[in-house]
This record gives C-alpha cells, structure tokens and sequence, in this order.
C-alpha cells in the first residue's frame, strides 16, 4: 500500500504539490492521473525518497522508502527509462542491479523474458529504440519480484503490441495482490487498465475514485433528444448546471441532466419524443471537464 498524508511540495515561492493525500492499495491497478504540470512526477519522486517533501509524509507499505532495508526486492519503479549506461547491454544492466540488491542470477532471465528482451539481451542500450528502452525499465522495475510497482508512464513509445502487453502485465501484477500506481496522458488506456484513480491539478487531489464511478457522475455525458417541440423543451429544462444545445433542427443536445428527468419533463407537459439517447462520456472527456480550470497551457483551435 502507497499513503500519501498532506504531502507537500515548494520550490522557493512556487507550491507544485499541496496538501496531497490519498492512498493506493493492494489487488488493483490505479492510475495517477493530471494535466501538464500538475505534479505526477514530483509526488512520485516524493514517494520513492528522491524528493524530500516540504511537509506531509509518504509511505510504501508502512515506513518510507528509504527505510526498506532492500528496497528493489519491496518496490519497483520506472520513473526515467533511459536512465541507463548506454555501454552496457540489457543483460549487464540487470545483472549489476541484481548483484547490488542480492537478487538471484535467474531472476535476471526471468524479466528479460517477460518483457520479450531475451533475443537483445546482448545488446548495447545506445542501440535500443525507445521502446525497447521502455521494456528494459519495466524489467528492472519487475526484477525484485516486489510487491509495490510506481511506474510513470509505462506504455511511452511501445507499439500496440506493447501497449496490450503492459495493459495485460499490469492486470496480472494486481491480481496477484500486488499494488500498482501508474501514471499516463493517454486515457483510453487507462480506462482500460485502471481500475482506481487519483487525479490532481495544479498540485491539489481533484478526484480519488473508481473509474466506474467518475466517468458516470461526470458532468461530460450527454443526452440526444429528437422531439418537434425543441424550443419548448430546452425552456423547461433550463436550470443551474444544465447545458442544452441544438445540432439540427428538433434535436437537442442535452449536458447536466439524465434521460429520465428530461424523459418526466417532457411527459408531464405533453411534449412528444421521437429519440431519448443518453451518451456516456468517455474518460478522456470526463477528465477534461473535471481538469479543465487546472491546466498550466491550453491551446486554442480553430476550424477550417
């Protein structure tokens, strides 16, 4: 288990992370999730001791990282991939890590297995391409058999082959009990990986719940209402929070409210529908409205 207890973060007069707190627990996969700049990676350095914190505390299982008497074996982590001798070969690489952190020699052939490296392992890392660098991070990540995995995006530069392979490998790791806290920009990824989320926006915890969850009482879902009273309709729906557009004629787009109220209201005034569609939102369109006011750079774009 991961505890973060307002965990705070300045640098001079600039706080990147404030007062986070939340945890990560055993036998699912949680993603960390957060706009450009809100923090991930500093508070993943924080856990993992290579930040000291301003104030608050963090802890892998029940003390600090820096109190596992052999940390590799307890927590694997991929934070930079290509933080490698580029002289040495992928089976060296490992091989000294394993050799310094009292690891069994055939623990060595055991990740180069399973993150499909075997047939380079003779080769020098300058060579690799980046996601064969990704795969060899993951490996020393997994190479302490340990029962904590931080990985900050994982599936960079892995083809789609890859990307089903972490997807399926992460799966696997919590199924064993195993507690897992990756960090990625590409949502439809994690909508299918994670199961948990911890998002946060300028530093501050935006949200700490399943994906279930915050993708159903996101606010980004939509309703398609085709009805020929549209103009009457759109004025008794009116309220606080309640979004209604139209993208063709007698059809309303309808954001804040649910297929049953809107459903009701037509219903007790007499109002015919000829469609009443509601439309999930996706991930990624619940993650934008909820980080919509945390974003450090936002780009406008214009139509043709």
């Amino acid at each position: 288990m991961i505890a973060a207890t307002e965990l705070t973060k300045r640098y001079g007069d600039k706080t990147v992370v404030s007062d986070l707190t939340f945890t990560v627990r055993p036998g699912t996969v949680t993603g960390f999730l957060g706009p450009n700049g809100a923090g991930k990676s500093t508070t993943m350095r924080m856990i993992l001791g290579l930040d000291s914190p301003t104030r608050g505390t963090a802890t892998v299982g029940d003390r600090p990282y820096a109190a596992h008497r052999a940390p590799l074996q307890e927590v694997g982590a991929l934070l930079e991939a290509r933080s490698v001798h580029p002289g040495r070969t992928a089976y060296h690489h490992l091989r000294a890590l394993a050799l310094t952190h009292g690891i069994p020699r055939r623990r060595v052939a055991h990740v180069l297995d399973l993150t499909g490296l075997t047939d380079v392992a003779g080769r020098r890392v300058k060579g690799f391409s980046l996601g064969m660098g990704q795969r060899l991070g993951i490996a020393a990540a997994l190479l302490g058999d340990p029962a904590t995995l931080i990985l900050d995006e994982p599936v960079n530069g892995l083809d789609p082959e890859g990307v089903l392979w972490i997807r399926t490998l992460l799966k696997s790791l919590a199924a064993e009990g195993r507690t897992v806290f990756v960090s990625s920009h590409l949502m439809s990824e994690m909508a299918l990986t994670a199961e948990h989320l911890i998002i946060i926006g300028r530093g501050r915890l935006l949200a700490d719940t399943t994906v279930d969850t915050f993708v159903r009482e996101s606010g980004a879902g939509t309703v398609k209402v085709v009805t020929p009273e549209a103009g009457r309709l759109t004025q008794l729906l009116a309220a606080p929070h309640v979004d209604v557009s139209s993208s063709a004629s007698g059809t309303l787009d309808v954001r804040g409210t649910d297929a049953e109220h809107i459903g009701r209201t037509a219903a007790a005034h007499g109002i015919p529908l000829f469609e009443l569609t509601p439309h999930a939102a996706s991930l990624e369109e619940a993650f934008m409205d909820l980080t919509r006011d945390s974003l450090e750079y936002t780009a406008h774009l214009e139509q043709a």
